[in-house]
C-alpha cells in the first residue's frame, strides 16, 4: 500500500447528513440595535413613509391615553398600555398585506387597530364582555392572546398549513421579553425553523415582565441571539426607530414569503406605563429611568427627522392632532354605551358543532332566563294590580 492509499484508508468518511449544521455566522444578529432615524440613512427613507409613520404614531398614543382613561372610569377591565412601544406596534401593522396574519398578544391591541380593527372591537375582551370582539378570519387578526406566547404556535401552524396550500401567506407574531421564558416560545421557534414556515417573530423587548426585569429571565447576550440554537436569522433593532422597524420587518416579511424562512426580531424599547392599570410600577424601577427614555419617544424620533426636512409645518401637526382627537372622541362615546349582553352567547364560536355537554349546559341557561323572566314579569302585574 503506498503512502497516498494509507492516507486514504485512514481519512475519516465525511458526517452523515443528519451531523451537518448551517454555520451560524449570518444568523448572528448586529452587536447593537440597527437604526435609521438620526442617522444618514434617515435621508433615504420614503417621506410618505415617514409622514404615515407620524399620523399613526400620534393617532396610536392617543389611543393609549383614551384607553387608559376608560379603565379609571370603569369602562374597561384593565388596560395594558403601549404607550412608548407604538412604533412596534404601527410598524407591524403597516409591513404585512392585506392577506397576511398578525398574531397579537393583550398589549398589541394598537397593532389590530392599525391594522384596521375597530378600536372599540380590539378592546371588547378588555372590557369582560363577548368572546374576542370580531371575527379574526375576516381581519386576518387571531384573538388577542393573554396567555403568555400562546399565540406563537398558533401563527406558525397557520403560516405552514397556508405554505402546504400554496398560499403566499405570512404570520406575524408579537410577544414581550417575559413570553420568551415560556415553553410555548420554544416550540414555536423550533417547529418554525424546522419547518421553514413563514413567519415572522416580533420581541417587544420592553425591560420589563411585569416586575422582573430582562436580566433576571435571560443570561443570553440579547434576546436575538436566541435565534441562533433554532437555526434561524435574529435581528436586533431600535423598537423606538418606526422606520427601522418597519425595514427591519419588511425585509423579514419579504424573505419568509420568498420562502427563506422564519426570523426572529427583537425590538429593544421600553414601557413607559405600568403593566397594567393594576400594577404600581414605582414599586420595581425608578422615575429617573422612565425619564431617560423620554428623550428617545418614538414619535419624537421622527418629528425630528421630519422637521429636519421642512415637512412638519403647523397646520399639518393641527390635523394630525385633530384627527387622533376625532378617532378618541368616538372611541370615548362608543365605549360609554353599556353594551347589550346576551348569557347565551357563552355557547356561540366555542365550537363549530355544539357537544352534548354544551347543548345541555345551554338548554339548562335558558330555561333558567325564562323562569327568571316569568318571575319579573308575575311580580311586575302583582304590583300593577295592587
Amino acid at each position: 500500500m503506498t503512502v497516498m492509499e494509507q492516507r486514504d484508508a485512514y481519512r475519516p468518511a465525511p458526517p452523515p447528513a443528519w451531523q451537518l449544521r448551517t454555520d451560524p455566522a449570518p444568523l448572528l444578529p448586529d452587536a447593537e440595535p440597527y437604526r435609521v432615524l438620526g442617522t444618514e440613512a434617515a435621508r433615504e427613507a420614503d417621506q410618505e413613509l415617514l409622514l404615515r409613520l407620524h399620523g399613526e404614531l400620534v393617532r396610536g398614543r392617543r389611543y393609549n391615553t383614551q384607553a387608559t382613561a376608560l379603565t379609571k372610569q370603569g369602562r374597561l377591565a384593565v388596560y395594558p398600555s403601549s404607550t412608548g412601544q407604538e412604533a412596534c406596534e404601527i410598524a407591524a401593522a403597516l409591513a404585512l398585506r392585506e392577506r397576511d396574519w398578525l398574531f397579537p398578544s393583550y398589549r398589541d391591541t394598537l397593532a389590530a387597530v392599525a391594522r384596521g380593527l375597530d378600536p372599540v372591537a380590539a378592546l371588547t375582551l378588555l372590557r369582560g364582555d363577548w368572546h374576542t370582539g370580531y371575527d379574526p378570519r375576516e381581519h386576518r387578526i387571531a384573538p388577542l392572546s393573554t396567555p403568555l406566547a400562546t399565540q406563537l404556535p398558533h401563527a406558525v401552524g397557520l403560516a405552514h398549513a397556508a405554505r402546504l396550500k400554496g398560499d403566499d401567506v405570512v404570520a406575524l407574531a408579537m410577544v414581550g421579553d417575559g413570553g420568551t421564558s415560556e415553553g410555548d416560545f420554544h416550540e414555536a421557534l423550533n417547529f418554525a425553523a424546522v419547518w421553514q414556515a413563514p413567519v415572522v417573530f416580533l420581541v417587544q423587548n420592553n425591560g420589563f415582565a411585569i416586575s422582573v426585569p430582562l436580566a433576571k429571565q435571560t443570561a443570553a447576550p440579547s434576546l436575538a441571539h436566541k435565534a441562533v440554537g433554532y437555526g434561524m436569522p435574529g435581528r436586533l433593532v431600535d423598537g423606538n426607530d418606526a422606520v427601522a422597524v418597519h425595514e427591519v420587518l419588511s425585509e423579514a416579511v419579504r424573505r419568509a414569503r420568498e420562502g427563506g424562512g422564519p426570523t426572529l426580531i427583537e425590538a429593544v424599547t421600553y414601557r413607559m406605563e405600568a403593566h397594567t392599570n393594576a400594577d404600581d410600577a414605582t414599586r420595581y424601577r425608578h422615575d429617573a429611568e422612565v425619564e431617560a427614555w423620554r428623550d428617545h419617544d418614538p414619535i419624537l424620533l421622527v418629528e425630528r427627522e421630519l422637521d429636519a426636512r421642512g415637512l412638519l409645518d403647523e397646520d399639518r401637526r393641527r390635523a394630525v392632532r385633530e384627527d387622533a382627537e376625532a378617532m378618541a372622541a368616538d372611541l370615548r362615546e362608543r365605549m360609554n354605551q353599556d353594551p347589550a349582553l346576551d348569557p347565551m352567547d357563552l355557547f356561540t364560536q366555542v365550537y363549530a358543532e355544539q357537544t352534548s355537554q354544551l347543548r345541555e349546559q345551554a338548554a339548562q341557561l335558558r330555561a333558567e332566563l325564562e323562569a327568571e323572566n316569568d318571575a319579573e314579569g308575575g311580580a311586575g302585574r302583582d304590583g300593577a294590580a295592587r
